[in-house]
């Protein structure tokens, strides 16, 4: 089960006991304030959930009594091995199989389709400023993404400042020059300087575009000893990078939802990060000299490629290219 199928399935379960008279109507602004995430430090099982808290106060009764009842619909899903309340009202959840779960993310990341979080939302941006007009336009192709409507307009008689307030000290290609003013929180100044050409892993751009490539590589050259990606178990060295990837329609929703593009630039960064660090422990994904791939070099391979897809289009929606080669 994967966090937006554990979402649909609390909320689909909250439903229910309104449809039966249970607890009162909650408006559906507020379900979308409901969020599932893994557990904090100290919390139990792998994912947990605010539903109650949010919705408690709409359907006129208490988080613990709202939990209590959501529990009692959730825990005889197969897919669930337990369902506890903790704290005020938090619902926390234990998956019922860690393969099935990356198997389930991994074949959903692998066939994206748009989100719906923000249908119904209308956005119109109207930026002064090149660095203005550049966020805006990647808040508009996020909101997009998430089923939103959006528009980036310039008011006549209101051109684009040609020289930026800030300094530029290197000739920067288009996409670097993008990431720069993306990646930078809105609050800071960028800096466009010889540090964005650099060709090493200490370079941001250059770190994701490298995963990019390194992942399309991996599937390339699997192809050419003769197996393909199936998603399933790729052992404990692949939970940094499945947290990641299981928390990415959020970082997405929340990036759109605060005009923060820069929210999904960094989380690019540690995912590629991530997909490189299983790479480096696992011996470089595929299988050594001239053995047979096994079930978890399928496995692995599958979660690259997942994380690929997902790099490309992180890319996409900033307006940055994603080479198959760097």
């Amino acid at each position: 089960m994967t966090p937006a199928e554990l979402s649909r399935t609390v909320l689909g379960a909250l439903r229910h006991v309104v449809g039966e008279g249970e607890v009162r109507s909650v408006p559906e602004q507020v379900l979308g304030r409901v969020t599932v995430a893994v557990p904090r430090p100290g919390g139990y099982g792998d994912y947990a959930c605010n539903v109650a808290l949010v919705a408690a106060g709409p359907a006129h009764t208490s988080p613990l009594a709202l939990a209590a009842l959501l529990r009692e619909r959730l825990r005889h899903d197969p897919r669930l091995a337990d369902v506890r309340v903790t704290g005020p009202g938090f619902l926390n959840f234990l998956l019922a199989d860690s393969s099935t779960y990356e198997r389930d993310l991994v074949a959903e990341t692998l066939a994206p389709r748009r989100g719906d979080a923000l249908a119904g939302h209308r956005l119109v941006l109207r930026p002064l400023g090149e660095r203005a007009h550049v966020l805006a336009e990647a808040v508009a192709r996020i909101t997009r993404a998430q089923g939103g409507e959006a528009h980036v307009r310039t008011d006549a008689g209101e051109p684009l400042r040609a020289a930026p307030p800030y300094e530029q000290t290197a000739p920067l290609d288009p996409d670097s020059h993008r990431w720069a003013l993306l990646h930078t929180a809105p609050a800071d100044r960028p800096r466009l300087d010889a540090a964005l050409l650099v060709q090493r892993v200490e370079n941001p751009l250059f770190l994701v575009r490298y995963a990019h490539s390194r992942a399309r590589a991996l599937v390339r050259n699997a192809a050419a000893l003769g197996y393909a990606p199936e998603p399933g178990d790729s052992g404990p060295h692949a939970a940094p990078l499945l947290a990641l990837l299981a928390e990415h329609p959020a970082v997405l929703r929340r990036a759109a939802e605060y005009r923060a593009p820069d929210r999904l630039a960094r989380r690019l960064v540690r995912l590629a990060g991530a997909l490189l660090d299983l790479h480096d422990r696992t011996g470089g994904l595929l299988p050594l000299g001239g053995l047979k791939p096994q079930a978890a070099h399928r496995a692995r391979l599958a979660l690259a490629e997942a994380a690929g897809t997902v790099l490309a289009g992180g890319l996409t929606l900033l307006g940055i290219s994603a080479p198959q080669y760097v």
